[in-house]
């Protein structure tokens, strides 16, 4: 990943840290291989991470997979704090909100790739996935496998730029991703109907807030589609249809520091006072009322 240090602080593809008063803004990060190239596939240390990392909050368009090799420490993720420890994993998807917060003793290595990169289906549908689970232990069975699998990804990205095959490192990350078996948010979420309902949502929920339209776009019964969700989330389609929108709300409120009515504008309700009655009915607070309990 190509970084450098603007004015303001380190940034990465050349985005720099912002600074509002006392507070961080967000750091928005694009996916832009070292040396300008075309890989889709990167890999840094936690050494290196030390050496960029100033604590602030990000947002990457690209996928991130931590291995951990030793040490303990702590990552913020979307609101929640995961344990980093020895032998575990951390998968933080596009958009998602992170912050390293104590990695000073970790040891091991980050994997950065673009959602496209994985080359089988089964690799490329998981890593599509909105439910995997952020952090995870890796069984002691499966730490050999999985660490054989990284070490060759390793060994294909410290070959000289002439000498890299691309398609070799995304094969190599597809081998890795199928080594780890990332574990869903819940086994029953292989539910096809609900798949295709959660692939629909992370397309569109920023113009569409009727669980109805899902539905018809689908082709689906609403009743059918309901079922399908409640049976893989404990939710109906309108309330997994809400988190999703409450979440996003959240990032922007909390992270991006917007107000109400650029919340409004940029999730597709019509006005502020829409936007503000939708979130208190879901959280129970106004929009400003909860971005002053949060601190990032």
């Amino acid at each position: 990943m190509n970084l450098e240090e603007p004015a303001g602080g380190i940034g990465i593809s050349g985005l720099p840290m912002v600074k509002t008063g006392h507070m961080t803004e967000i750091r928005q990060m694009a996916y832009q291989p070292a040396g300008g190239g075309s890989a889709a596939v990167e890999m840094m240390t936690f050494d290196r991470l030390r050496e960029v990392n100033d604590g602030g909050t990000q947002r990457a368009d690209f996928q991130v997979l931590a291995l951990i090799d030793a040490g303990h420490g702590s990552v913020t993720v979307d609101f929640l704090r995961h344990p980093l420890r020895r032998r575990s994993a951390v998968w933080v998807a596009p958009g998602a909100v992170h912050r390293w917060d104590d990695i000073a003793g970790v040891d091991g290595h980050i994997v950065l790739f673009v959602p496209t990169a994985p080359v089988t289906r089964a690799t490329r549908e998981c890593v599509a996935l909105s439910d995997l689970l952020t952090q995870w232990s890796i069984p002691d069975t499966d730490w050999p496998f999985v660490d054989a699998a990284r070490n060759h990804l390793l060994l294909e990205a410290s070959a000289p730029c002439a000498d890299r095959a691309e398609e070799l490192s995304e094969i190599l990350l597809s081998a890795l991703i199928a080594r780890l078996r990332p574990p869903h948010g819940d086994a029953r979420s292989t539910n096809p109907t609900f798949r295709r309902f959660q692939s629909s949502v992370e397309a569109h929920f920023r113009e569409h807030h009727d669980a109805g339209y899902y539905a018809r776009a689908l082709g689906y019964a609403p009743r059918t589609l309901s079922r399908a969700v409640q049976e893989a989330t404990g939710r109906t389609a309108k309330a997994y249809l809400v988190a999703r929108i409450v979440l996003e709300a959240q990032r922007l409120l909390a992270h991006d520091r917007l107000s109400a009515a650029a919340c409004a504008a940029a999730l597709g309700f019509p006005d502020a006072s829409n936007f503000s009655v939708f979130f208190q009915k879901a959280t129970g607070l106004r929009p400003g009322a909860w971005q002053a309990t949060v601190t990032v």
